[in-house]
């Protein structure tokens, strides 16, 4: 390989133009890639973290990137391997492993809706707008590939996308990350069976604040939201906590205050307000000022990127039309054929109309090919530009089921037919948003690492199908374990995208609360605050930012000190370590609700006289031996659980190094290796 290709150094990402760059393996090199086993490993991957992305999701309303610790184990894998995958094979792992990832944002953020207003789907359905919008976003994608990631090479950071190329490099020449995610994936999964399946301490402790009625702080000390508190950063956790903080300590006391001399309940509710907890008060009331806030936040963001939106759209139609250089018959720069992107589209359009599943008519067909196209070509640019972390795929699914919801009801499609119909062009239109999102991230890793462009974009498809098989069962499975919609289980996205259209298509929405909450959230706009995190915070429950923002704060920590090798050494191991403690949180919370889910089955057929089956009474029975129960601390409950916490935040620091003044070893260095 050309050494001086291959080692451009941190300013080939904006020193040279994209079609004079070498990549890691050279375009002239043939290695092994779309393998059967990396395509295997990446679909376990993929199937792994979109589970545990979509417990995170419908707990918290926010998931996070899996590229990089999918990239991280795909390395591990590569290792325990009798003969060694290459670089590319490794790449291929990751780029099917994240589509799971991306495609449980966009259902867990949609379809849950249908479930919160009783309108609950099959199974089949779920898969069908998987399928669907996960290849349609797939679909969109590649004709922007050309100008986004070689055009715009050095223009566009594509930071995931980035971040993933220096691992998959530095796996390749050796490297101590898989260790970091390991040991925090075996640390969460380790605390979160002795908080929830051992229940030896609470796992959302909350004391009440003397000498203010209603006020109540707590926190739901776990470890995947302090994991994502550090992987999210201070500034966006401290404005969640804000939120959170206007919402528990200010509103809520307020409304309790002002309505304790009511004698009669106020609507929403249909209880008066001085026999309202804390919790009541919130969800009657302060959820729909947080839903308006979120609103607003969203498309706020959405209006920001109005430039980008119109430069991206406009290059991006002219990509589809628009013939390539004589550079294209290189083995990197060639894509799925256009003819094959076209009628696969057309395709997918034409099913969208006629499936079952998916219960529209032409128009709303129509609607979900236009609306995905135009926010897969926003979305691709966005996270370029920004990041999967800043793409704003609420706030672009909000507008979908806005603009779709004022459609039908101007048509009079409204009842539960109406609000089907909407939320499935949304869960479309959303899916498509984040697996666009993802493969545009994996595009940029193979571009820079000479990957073959037409073997990713079929794994993409790959990585779709394998994961939309799974993904719907374990949303069901969690509903019925904890509830979607509950305390347990919020799922404050999906429940804002119902309150949406129920709200357009009935006007039934306390209207205003919801102006409240956007006037809040613009004043918070107006003083430069990014509306949308605080949005968030003021409408999810404090318990939830307050993990959080301890997390922030560990990378606030990690962020003192002038040595720029170190720095960047204790950002990554703390991000490696903290998409484990995400991870194992997540995969250990879907085995514990597999514990708890056989547990209750017992107890419902125990009740009804039925009989139980074998591997359902052993489960139950395993529960039952190790399920301790947190009395035996007494009132110390609360205070075992915040020292478990606090424990678990050392390890955190530990790991990041925050005491140590030693430097980065070599495979923390900058990126300087493609």
């Amino acid at each position: 390989m050309d050494e001086e290709r291959r080692h451009l150094g941190p300013e080939a990402y904006g020193g040279c133009d994209g079609e004079d760059y070498g990549p890691y393996v050279g375009h002239e090199r043939t290695v092994p890639e779309l393998t059967l086993r990396a395509v295997i490993a990446g679909a376990l991957i993929g199937i792994v973290f979109g589970a545990a992305n979509a417990y995170i999701g419908l707990k918290v309303g926010m998931t996070v990137s899996a590229s990089i610790p999918a990239a991280v184990l795909a390395i591990a894998l590569s290792r325990r391997l009798r003969k060694r995958a290459t670089v590319l094979e490794t790449n291929m792992v990751q780029t099917v492993g994240s589509a799971g990832e991306s495609l449980a944002a966009g259902i867990i953020f949609t379809i849950p809706a249908l479930i919160v207003l009783g309108l609950i789907p099959e199974l089949s359905k779920v898969f069908v707008l998987a399928v669907v919008g996960g290849l349609l976003g797939v679909l969109f994608m590649i004709p922007l590939r050309r100008y986004l990631m070689v055009k715009q090479h050095g223009a566009l950071p594509f930071p995931e996308g980035t971040a993933c190329a220096e691992v998959l490099v530095a796996g390749d020449t050796g490297g101590s990350r898989v260790k970091r995610v390991m040991a925090g994936l075996g640390l969460a999964a380790l605390y979160k069976f002795a908080m929830e399946g051992m229940a030896l301490w609470p796992y959302k402790p909350s004391w009440r604040i003397r000498g203010i009625e209603g006020a109540q702080v707590g926190a739901e000390v776990t470890p995947a939201l302090l994991g994502v508190g550090y992987v999210i950063g201070p500034r966006i956790a401290g404005i969640m906590l804000a939120g959170g903080a206007l919402g528990w300590l200010v509103l809520i006391p307020l409304i309790k205050m002002l309505g304790s001399s009511l004698t009669e309940p106020m609507y929403p509710a249909s209880t008066l307000i001085r026999d309202m907890s804390p919790i009541e008060i919130w969800d009657n009331y302060i959820r729909y000022i947080g839903a308006g806030a979120v609103a607003l936040g969203g498309l706020v963001t959405l209006a920001k990127a109005i430039p980008t939106i119109v430069e991206s759209f406009g290059q991006g139609i002219l990509q589809v039309f628009r013939r390539g250089g004589a550079g294209e018959c290189r083995r990197t720069a060639r894509d799925l054929p256009m003819t094959a992107v076209l009628s696969g589209a057309i395709a997918l359009g034409v099913l969208a109309w006629l499936l079952p599943q998916i219960p529209v008519n032409a128009l709303g067909a129509l609607l979900i090919v236009v609306f995905s196209l135009f926010f897969v070509t926003v979305s691709s640019r966005i996270v370029g530009l920004l990041g999967s972390s800043s793409n704003p795929a609420s706030g672009m699914t909000i507008a979908t089921l806005l603009a779709t919801s004022m459609i039908f009801l101007w048509m009079g499609w409204t009842g539960p037919a109406g609000m089907v119909g909407a939320i499935s062009v949304g869960a479309v239109v959303c899916i498509s948003i984040c697996i666009a999102s993802d493969t545009s991230q994996d595009l940029k890793t193979g571009f820079l690492v000479g990957a073959t462009p037409r073997r990713q974009q079929l794994g993409e498809l790959v990585g779709v199908l394998s994961s939309a098989a799974v993904i719907g069962w374990v949303v069901f499975f969690l509903h019925d374990t904890y509830g979607i919609g509950s305390e347990r289980l919020p799922a404050p996205q999906a429940v804002l995208m119902s309150m949406v259209v129920k709200g357009v298509l009935t006007m039934s929405l306390p209207w205003t609360l919801v102006f409240i909450g956007a006037f809040l959230a613009l004043c918070v706009e107006i003083l430069g605050v990014p509306s949308l995190p605080f949005a968030v915070g003021l409408y999810l429950p404090i318990r939830l930012s307050t993990p959080i923002m301890t997390g922030g704060l560990v990378r606030l920590l990690a962020s003192r000190t002038r040595d720029a090798r170190e720095l960047h050494a204790r950002r990554e191991r703390g991000v490696l370590f903290g998409s484990g403690l995400i991870a194992g949180g997540g995969i250990m919370g879907l085995l514990v609700a597999f514990l708890e889910n056989a547990h209750v089955q017992r107890d419902r057929l125990l009740a009804d006289g039925e009989p139980i089956g074998a591997g359902t009474r052993a489960v139950a029975a395993f529960y039952d031996r190790v399920n301790i129960g947190f009395e035996w601390a007494g009132d110390w409950s609360g205070f075992v659980a915040v020292a478990a916490f606090l424990g678990l935040v050392y390890a955190l620091m530990h790991t990041v190094g925050i005491w140590r003044r030693t430097r980065g070893r070599p495979d923390d260095l900058p990126p300087s290796t493609l």
